[in-house]
C-alpha cells in the first residue's frame, strides 16, 4: 500500500526586482582571511543613464533609504575612472575589499572597458554592473544598441569578454543566482581574480521575482593561504641551497599575501638579496641590508648588477612583467634557473622553473624553517652592501644636484620633484603613479618607507588612472596621505574625478608636472631615432609640423575650476613649501609646477625591446637600429633545465 507523502513546504521567499536583488546580495558579502572579516564591498559607484537609472538606480536609493550604509553610492564623472577608483581601493585592501561599478547600456558600459582591461592585467577585482540591451527585443532597435546583420544576440558589452576574468549576461531572473555566486567566486579568489562583468538588460533590472531568502543571507567568502606541496618545496630547497649568487625577485604577491614580515625574516637570515617589481615595491623598505631597490628596465644599478651574475632567481608573487626581466636580458649568467613562488599556475611555470604553487607568506615561512642555518656567503653580502650604497650615492646627487633647479630656465628637474615629494612625506603616505616617465623615475629612485606606501599602476599604465586611483587609495586608507604624481599628459586624459574628490571631502595632494608634453614618449622616442616626433604639444608652425611655439594651457587654472586648492610653484623652496601646505591641509590641492623633460633620472643600465625601423633614410634610425640589434642578441629563452645542472 503506497503512502502518500506530505507536499515540501514552500520556501520563504522575498519579491524584488532583479536591481534590488542584486543590491541586497551585495551588501551581505564579506571576506575572510586570518580571522579577520570585513564587507567585500564598500560601495556602488555609479553614473545613470536610461539603461540603468529605473533599475540599479532605484534600487540603490530604495537600499540608501531602507537600509542605510548597507552598499552606499557615489557619483562619478567618468566611467573609466570610477573603474580606476574601484582598482585603486582594492589595491590598497590587499585585494580583499572593492567597488561595484554601475553604468548605463551604451557609452557608459563600453567606458569601462579600459578599466576592466587594467584591473584584469593587474589581477585585481571589481565588479562592473553595465545595463544592457532589453532582453525581450520588445522596443528595438535601441538607442545605442548595436545591430549586426550577422548576429541577434551581441551587443556592445561583449567586448567586455576578453578584459574580464569572469563574464556573465542576466537574461532571466533565475539566472541571477548563479552569476552573483560565479562572480563572488572570481572577486574572491587570489590566483582567478580581476574584472568581473555581470551585464543586466534594462529591462531585466525592473522586472520583480519571488527570490528565496536564503540568497540574502550573509555569505562569507574565505580567502586561503594555500600551503606549499612538500614535494614541489623539496625541489625548490634543493635548487636554492645550489645557488652561490641567489636573487629574490619579490612581486605584488608579497604583499597582497602580507608576506613582507615573512620575507623580512628570510631575507635577513639567508642573505638573499631582493629586488622589487612595480606592484612589490614596499616588500622590504629602501633601507633593509637585503633590499637592492627595483629591477630591471626601471631598475637600479645595484638589482640589475645581481641580476646579470645570479644563479638562481627566486620569483615570489611576480608575473615576470618584460620590465621586470628587462625583455629577458636582465638575468644573463649561463644556465640561470628560477625558482617560482606563486599563487596562480600561469606564474608559477614561467621561465621553466621549479614550480611552487602557493601562499607567498606560508612558503617563506617553511623555506625559513628548512634553510636554517644556510645563508649565502660573506663575500656576497658585502657585495649587496657595496652596490646598495653606490646607488644610494647616485640618487642623493639626483634629488640634490650641485645646482639647483637645474633644468633649462631655472626650472626643476623631474628627479628633484620626486626627491622632495619623498622628503616631505610621511613614512605611512602613499605615492601614486600609473604612466610616463615617472613610474620608472619613481620605482628606482623612490625610497619606500611602508609596504603600502608605493602604488604605482604599471601592468597597464594606463594614463589617468593617477586621480581616481588615488581617491580610491584615500577612501581605503583614510589615516594615510596621498600624493598623487602626474604630468601634464596624464591630468588632462582624466581631471574630472577632482569633482568627486571635492563632492565626497576626500583629500588627496596632486603633484602636477607640466613638461609640455609626453615626457616619457619623447626620450623613448629620441632613444629610437625618432626625434621626440609627435610627443610635445605645440602650435602647427608655417613648416606644417607640431614644433612651434608651446600651446598656452594654464591647467592651475582648469584644476581651480574643478573646486580644488592649487598652489603654483616656480623652484625648489616654493615647491617644497606648496607641499607642506598641502599635507597639512584638509582639502584636496594640486601643487604645479614646471619642470625641464630633457634632464633623465640616472641610468638602470638597462634594456627594454621597442623594435626600431629595420630600414630607414634617417640617421638617427639606423643608429638607433645597430644598438637595438646588439642588445636583441643578449636575449635569452630562460629554458634551462630546473632542476639539473650547475653553473660554471
Amino acid at each position: 500500500m503506497s503512502q502518500t507523502l506530505p507536499p515540501p513546504a514552500a520556501p520563504e521567499t522575498v519579491r524584488l526586482t532583479v536591481a534590488q536583488a542584486v543590491v541586497r546580495f551585495l551588501a551581505r558579502q564579506y571576506t575572510e582571511r586570518d580571522g579577520h572579516r570585513q564587507r567585500l564591498f564598500a560601495g556602488c559607484l555609479g553614473i545613470f543613464g536610461h539603461g540603468n537609472v529605473a533599475g540599479l538606480g532605484q534600487a540603490l536609493l530604495q537600499a540608501e533609504v531602507d537600509e542605510p550604509g548597507a552598499l552606499p553610492y557615489v557619483l562619478g564623472r567618468n566611467e573609466q575612472a570610477m573603474v580606476h577608483t574601484a582598482t585603486g581601493y582594492a589595491r590598497a585592501k590587499d585585494r580583499l575589499q572593492t567597488w561595484a561599478v554601475s553604468t548605463s547600456v551604451g557609452p557608459g558600459a563600453t567606458n569601462m572597458v579600459t578599466g576592466a582591461a587594467l584591473a584584469t592585467i593587474n589581477r585585481l577585482p571589481v565588479l562592473l554592473l553595465p545595463a544592457d540591451t532589453f532582453a525581450t527585443r520588445s522596443a528595438g532597435p535601441l538607442l545605442q544598441e548595436l545591430e549586426r546583420p550577422d548576429s541577434g544576440d551581441v551587443s556592445v558589452n561583449d567586448a567586455f569578454r576578453p578584459v574580464s576574468r569572469y563574464f556573465d549576461r542576466v537574461w532571466r531572473p533565475e539566472q541571477l543566482p548563479g552569476a552573483l555566486l560565479g562572480g563572488m567566486r572570481v572577486l574572491t579568489d587570489p590566483a582567478e581574480t580581476g574584472a568581473v562583468t555581470l551585464c543586466f538588460p534594462q529591462d531585466v533590472q525592473a522586472e520583480a521575482f519571488d527570490w528565496p531568502v536564503d540568497l540574502f543571507a550573509e555569505r562569507t567568502w574565505h580567502v586561503g593561504r594555500p600551503l606549499p606541496e612538500p614535494a614541489a618545496l623539496a625541489r625548490a630547497l634543493e635548487v636554492i641551497r645550489s645557488a652561490r649568487r641567489p636573487l629574490i625577485v619579490a612581486g605584488g604577491g608579497v604583499i597582497y599575501s602580507d608576506a613582507t614580515e615573512a620575507l623580512d625574516a628570510f631575507a635577513a637570515a639567508t642573505g638573499i638579496p631582493v629586488a622589487q617589481t612595480q606592484a612589490g615595491k614596499g616588500a622590504l623598505p629602501f633601507d633593509h641590508p637585503q633590499s637592492v631597490g627595483a629591477i630591471g628596465s626601471t631598475g637600479t644599478t645595484a638589482a640589475n648588477a645581481l641580476a646579470r651574475e645570479a644563479d638562481v632567481v627566486i620569483g615570489i608573487g611576480t608575473r615576470y612583467q618584460d620590465f621586470t626581466t628587462a625583455s629577458r636580458t636582465a638575468f644573463s649568467a649561463r644556465g640561470v634557473r628560477f625558482v617560482n613562488v606563486n599563487v596562480a599556475s600561469m606564474d608559477a611555470a614561467k621561465h621553466a622553473g621549479v614550480m611552487v604553487q602557493a601562499d607567498a607568506r606560508e612558503t617563506l615561512t617553511a623555506l625559513a624553517g628548512a634553510l636554517a642555518g644556510w645563508s649565502v656567503d660573506d663575500a656576497y653580502r658585502a657585495r649587496t652592501a657595496e652596490l646598495s650604497a653606490a646607488w644610494e650615492a647616485t640618487v642623493d646627487a639626483a634629488y640634490h644636484p650641485e645646482v639647483p633647479s637645474a633644468g633649462e630656465g631655472g626650472r626643476l628637474t623631474q628627479n628633484e620633484v620626486i626627491g622632495l615629494v619623498n622628503e616631505v612625506s610621511g613614512p605611512r603616505d602613499v605615492v601614486v603613479c600609473a604612466a610616463g616617465s615617472m613610474p620608472g623615475d619613481l620605482h628606482k629612485m623612490w625610497r619606500v618607507r611602508d609596504r603600502k606606501g608605493y602604488h604605482v599602476e604599471y601592468g597597464y599604465s594606463c594614463m589617468g588612472y593617477e586621480i581616481p586611483g588615488g581617491i580610491g587609495i584615500r577612501m581605503a586608507a583614510p589615516d594615510r596621505d596621498v600624493f598623487v604624481m602626474v604630468g601634464d599628459g596624464g591630468y588632462l586624459m582624466m581631471p574630472t574625478e577632482l569633482v568627486t574628490a571635492v563632492q565626497e571631502g576626500v583629500k588627496i595632494v596632486v603633484v602636477l608636472v607640466q613638461n609640455h608634453g609626453f615626457a616619457s614618449i619623447g626620450a623613448l622616442s629620441e632613444s629610437l631615432g625618432s626625434q621626440r616626433f609627435g610627443t610635445r604639444y605645440r602650435f602647427r608652425s608655417s613648416s606644417g609640423r607640431l614644433d612651434g611655439d608651446v600651446l598656452p594651457v594654464d591647467l592651475a587654472a582648469n584644476a581651480a575650476s574643478l573646486g580644488v586648492d592649487v598652489l603654483v610653484a616656480q623652484d625648489g623652496p616654493s615647491f617644497e613649501a606648496a607641499l607642506r601646505k598641502a599635507k597639512a591641509s584638509d582639502r584636496t590641492t594640486v601643487v604645479h609646477v614646471e619642470t625641464d623633460p630633457l634632464v633623465d633620472a640616472p641610468s638602470s643600465e638597462s634594456w627594454w625591446d621597442v623594435p626600431v625601423s629595420e630600414v630607414s633614410t634617417l640617421e638617427s634610425t639606423q643608429s638607433a637600429r645597430a644598438v637595438y640589434e646588439d642588445w636583441k642578441a643578449r636575449q635569452h629563452t630562460y629554458l634551462a633545465p630546473s632542476e639539473t645542472g650547475v653553473l660554471q
